[in-house]
């Protein structure tokens, strides 16, 4: 017979599966601390203004979590990004990150179907300084891809790239983006654990939007796997993130 321990860590882990939570952290207590401790004390105040503003929005699953936020500000420092691009916008919470991390003179080539959801954090990134790196472009990435290896200026011109988008199309802008990243820059897909779905037995009750993308996820990370032109870690931060690091 269980103990009320076991089932009070039962129903969490359950509820924790259930509402698709952005880290894949069996505890919320510890991913509570995780935030508390480390990342909400040294949030910019513009990163928790859009994030707050963001939780109001009914599509708020789509944001970027705090701490993977945190995580891309710290990388694009250590890489020293001055060029990059993000493919799939939303509010802007990671585009902030990035546009935070970068130089005066950095540029974020920055691309959505949906500029209303951008224009909701658009006041928070002007008060923030740092518009004036942003280029966006709303429409569909791929046809602007297309055109950007088709000029042939912009082929290993991108030190970074950060893809939150249609997780059906992952392999088709990794087909691209390989192309306009530079030798020794990264590219970081977002939502390769896709709410720990990866690993769920055939018969799991998943939630329609998340069984029908399980298997674009799933054949991107064995693509992944076996790329000879990239390096890649798989991090357990937010929903799972690839980072590949082009070799060749």
């Amino acid at each position: 017979m269980a103990t009320k321990q076991e089932e009070q860590q039962n129903n969490q882990a359950g509820r924790h599966q259930e509402v698709g939570h952005k880290s894949l952290l069996q505890s919320d207590a510890l991913y509570q601390y995780i935030l508390e401790t480390s990342v909400y004390p040294r949030e910019p105040e513009a990163m928790k203004e859009l994030r707050e503003l963001t939780a109001k929005h009914p599509w708020n699953i789509m944001t970027t979590s705090a701490d993977e936020g945190q995580f891309l500000n710290m990388l694009l420092k250590l890489i020293n990004a001055k060029n990059t691009m993000e493919i799939g916008v939303y509010t802007g919470y990671s585009l902030l990150a990035t546009a935070l991390a970068l130089p005066d003179d950095g540029k974020i080539l920055a691309m959505d179907i949906n500029r209303e959801n951008y224009e909701l954090g658009l006041p928070v990134i002007q008060k923030a300084g740092v518009a004036h790196k942003i280029d966006f472009r709303e429409g569909p990435a791929l046809p602007v891809l297309d055109q950007m290896i088709e000029d042939g200026k912009y082929h290993g011109s991108f030190d970074f790239i950060f893809v939150d988008a249609d997780k059906d199309n992952y392999l088709n802008y990794h087909k691209r983006l390989i192309e306009l990243v530079k030798l020794g820059g990264l590219i970081g897909y977002d939502n390769t654990l896709w709410n720990g779905s990866v690993v769920a037995p055939p018969d799991a009750p998943l939630r329609k939007y998340v069984r029908y993308y399980r298997d674009f996820v799933l054949e991107l990370n064995k693509a992944l796997a076996v790329d000879p032109r990239i390096e890649i870690c798989q991090l357990p931060v937010g929903d799972g993130i690839t980072l590949c690091r082009r070799i060749s």
